[in-house]
């Protein structure tokens, strides 16, 4: 058995704590070095390669059965384990009706959820954290002052999404987002982190195929030809083999999206 040490500041200190604590069967514990930097220590953790394939709850298709579904949080994940090259069996759960066993494991019912050291861990970005800590190789970790790149990209297209007025800023907003990613990749790409793919792409990517498809649907928009770097980008994630595997079906964005622009 190793420790894993994962450095952090106050705030996320204690907010992966917080959520760590609930665990069952979960070993954490906080010190603090001589400079008296907190840390947490996450045990029964381990650098070997898993003997058997991760069980990964991920939303199912609403469209298609036995399908995966449009979580752009689980393809994250599932991005993740592929570019690392580690096996996982992927439990597709229908979230309309969540199954019991479901609930049993994840009382707040949500994905995903992967089982890590007999432990059943939720949250994209500690799962992720994790499985880079304990599978660093290829390494996808991103320097802390690129993790933000793009990060408003999402929530931007949600409000433009959402809108129905198209004088209120929404697109203008989205617009601002998309070009300063443009320009960025410009001076700093292909992806992210430069010339190597990096968890940020890995979380970037889902949810501009949710934007590609979301906004041609429902608002007949798509990415203005003007930003090249951005849709030379895109055309780079969504061609990826690790990416067509995990990709969500265009019917489950679609009605994935239906209740927030229609409700």
């Amino acid at each position: 058995m190793s420790t894993v040490r994962i450095q952090a500041s106050a705030c996320a200190l204690y907010s992966t704590f917080n959520h760590l604590r609930h665990r069952p069967n979960s070993v954490v514990s906080v010190s603090r070095n001589a400079k008296n930097s907190s840390a947490l220590k996450v045990l029964s953790m381990s650098s070997s390669p898993p003997s058997v394939p991760f069980e990964i709850c991920v939303k199912a298709s609403i469209t298609t059965p036995n399908k995966l579904g449009d979580c752009p949080f689980c393809q994250r994940v599932l991005l993740t384990l592929e570019e690392k090259h580690l096996p996982y069996d992927p439990k597709l759960v229908d979230l309309t009706n969540k199954p019991e066993w479901f609930l049993k494991i994840n009382a707040e019912g949500k994905v995903p959820v992967i089982k890590l050291d007999e432990k059943w861990v939720s949250d994209s970005d500690i799962i992720t954290q994790i499985l880079e800590e304990k599978y660093p190789s290829p390494p996808l970790v991103i320097p802390p002052e690129k993790a933000t790149v793009g990060s408003k990209i999402f929530s931007t297209f949600i409000g433009f999404l959402k809108s129905k007025d198209p004088n209120d800023g929404t697109e203008q907003a989205l617009l601002s987002e998309l070009s300063s990613f443009n320009d960025y990749l410009k001076e700093n790409g292909p992806f992210v982190n430069g010339k190597d793919i990096s968890a940020a792409d890995l979380s970037l990517g889902p949810k501009l195929y949710h934007l590609e498809i979301a906004l041609g649907h429902y608002k007949k928009w798509k990415v203005p030809d003007s930003l090249q770097s951005l849709k030379s980008y895109t055309k780079d994630i969504f061609s990826r083999e690790s990416f067509i595997k995990t990709r969500a079906q265009p019917q489950d964005v679609i009605e994935g999206w239906r209740p927030k622009v229609e409700g």
